[in-house]
């Protein structure tokens, strides 16, 4: 449980820090007053002011605010104000924060290749590992062996080795392996899979770690996060559409995942930050209302139509937006509940 609380407020507090700190820079650069940057709701922690801004630290670690003037029609507006800059300047501001969702990964994905470097399967016919009670298990091949022949057949690849197992299924092989400078035949019986509908025997090949410089990390990086994203948005859409199951979690089962990944390690939870906060960005940019997708979509009607909406036309639209994203909350805490089978 404290790995768990621990971990969901990391996770939890890196997205909101990056998320909030987007919105910020962004206002400051079209010089907008930012009054407070808060990370967290509720009483104040510490605070701190430096200039006109209030920095402080608030005691729920699960939310963040910018509060920048001008963006409550009712309050007293200048030159600074948020309603008295330019529309793009605004869409910008707005923007920012689900930028910088998208850079934190980046960010993050260049730690973790620094970190641990590139794993690839190695094309030479050694075995990287053995599973458990498998075929090859049993049989008493080991980690480290190095495949010389199958049946007589010469073999000089790990593909020429996995390509007779899998059209092997329930025969008899005789493998000729290299182990420790000598040489041995181990006989197998490849199993049927019936999932990949071919023969298996539990090995897996070995794996290179190559070690990659600070540039081809950043490039890697943002390479796998623009992957991520497209698969991501291509799963969301598939969602809306109904062209596949929707498969919510709420705050529930992200605290959740976030606890059982934090137990394998640092960068996993890293790992794991990386691909919630791309999610995060793009479900942010969604032209739904209250999010900032909506945001952008109605500062683009005021663009079109040269006037801000009325204020019943924002509220209502605004009311619309929090009803559908408290009814998509309460079915992803359900879901979340569901999981954990309390019942």
């Amino acid at each position: 449980m404290p790995t768990t609380i621990l971990a969901t407020i990391f996770v939890f507090g890196l997205l909101i820090l990056f998320h909030e700190l987007g919105h910020f820079i962004a206002a400051k650069s079209v010089n907008m007053r930012v009054t407070e940057f808060a990370i967290g709701f509720g009483p104040k922690l510490i605070s701190h002011r430096y200039g006109e801004t209030l920095y402080s630290l608030r005691a729920i670690p699960l939310g963040g605010f910018n509060k920048i003037s001008g963006m409550d029609p009712d309050e007293p507006q200048d030159e600074r104000s948020y309603s008295a800059k330019p529309i793009w300047a605004r869409m910008l501001v707005i923007a920012a924060g689900s930028t910088m969702n998208f850079i934190l990964p980046v960010l993050l994905f260049f730690i973790i290749y620094l970190s641990t470097g590139i794993e690839t399967p190695s094309t030479e016919p050694v075995l990287g590992g053995v599973i458990a009670d498998k075929p090859a298990y049993h049989a008493g091949l080991s980690k480290g062996d190095r495949i010389h022949s199958v049946n007589g057949q010469r073999i000089q690849s790990w593909r020429e080795f996995v390509n007779i197992i899998q059209i092997n299924a329930g025969n008899t092989l005789q493998i000729k392996v290299e182990r420790n400078g000598e040489e041995r035949t181990i006989q197998v019986i490849p199993e049927f899979d019936a999932k990949t509908n071919r023969g298996i025997i539990g090995v897996s090949p070995e794996i290179i770690v190559r070690q990659p410089g600070p540039g081809e990390s950043l490039k890697l990086a943002v390479n796998h996060t623009y992957l991520i994203a497209e698969n991501m948005l291509t799963g969301i859409i598939q969602m809306i559409t109904g062209k596949v199951a929707a498969d919510v979690s709420g705050p529930i089962g992200v605290a959740q995942m976030a606890g059982q990944v934090a137990q394998l390690g640092i960068l996993p939870l890293l790992q794991f930050a990386a691909f919630l906060s791309i999610n995060l960005g793009l479900i942010n940019l969604l032209p739904v209302p209250v999010l900032d997708g909506g945001h952008i979509v109605t500062l683009a009607i005021e663009g079109i139509r040269r006037k801000p909406l009325g204020r019943q036309s924002t509220q209502f639209i605004q009311m619309i937006g929090f009803i559908l994203l408290m009814l998509l909350l309460v079915l992803a805490t359900f879901k979340d509940v569901s999981r954990l089978k309390l019942f």
